[in-house]
């Protein structure tokens, strides 16, 4: 399997989404911002997080304009698969790549510490890996992070089973606890923990190598 981890200004998780992919048996190719294209032969695209162009505007709003976001786009319409993370989720609501929004987290403030996902859905490539309503301890680190979307959105993504993650203690005020989603193909997933930050016996847990080490026997087999 081939990974492409775009590279933004103000990214500091790319090297740590690299590594988790390249754990679990992946290829990865770094990609600059300012590059119009992906490399050839790519199967999954990896949004990292950070603080792409200072957050400035809205967060994500400048990267998910930049150039390479548009063969992005092109590679998600596809059917190809994109891994956001954090930032990188921000960056897919607005490309529009996944609908809702990421806002400012409920208390105003940065939120830094590891935190209990409950799995809520299995069905996808991303969460295959896990048993059904296991409970994994992954880190967060934002300050916008309550996903919100209005009712209608959030009925389509309950009744589609496409909630792939949700806070057994919502630290930020997303709507319905959730922490991470998928779009209706199931190709992409948007979370705000951060799992590339999970993936080592010497991290506080490891409960987010199971994605990605899942993620990657899913692909081979589809």
């Amino acid at each position: 399997m081939r990974a492409a981890v775009i590279v933004f200004p103000g990214s500091n998780c790319d090297r740590d989404l690299s590594v988790a992919f390249r754990q679990a048996g992946a290829e990865v190719t770094m990609v600059w911002h300012k590059d119009t294209h992906l490399p050839e032969g790519i199967d999954i695209v990896g949004l990292p997080g950070g603080f792409s162009f200072g957050d400035y505007l809205r967060c994500g709003a400048i990267a998910a304009n930049s150039p390479i976001c548009r063969s992005v786009i092109a590679h998600a319409k596809r059917g190809g698969y994109v891994l956001g993370v954090c930032n990188g989720f921000q960056i897919l609501t607005e490309t529009g790549l996944l609908p809702g929004a990421l806002l400012r987290n409920i208390k105003l403030k940065f939120i830094s510490k590891s935190t209990d996902l409950h799995v809520k859905s299995r069905n996808s490539c991303f969460t295959a890996g896990y048993n059904a309503d296991q409970v994994l301890q992954i880190p967060i680190a934002h300050h916008d992070g309550n996903y919100t979307a209005d009712a209608g959105v959030m009925d389509r993504l309950n009744g589609e089973d496409r909630i792939a993650f949700t806070y057994l203690d919502n630290p930020n005020g997303s709507d319905g606890d959730v922490a991470g989603i998928l779009s209706q193909n199931r190709r992409i997933l948007g979370m705000m923990p951060h799992p590339e930050r999970a993936v080592d016996a010497q991290h506080h847990s490891a409960d987010g190598q199971r994605l990605f080490t899942g993620l990657l026997e899913q692909m081979a087999s589809a």
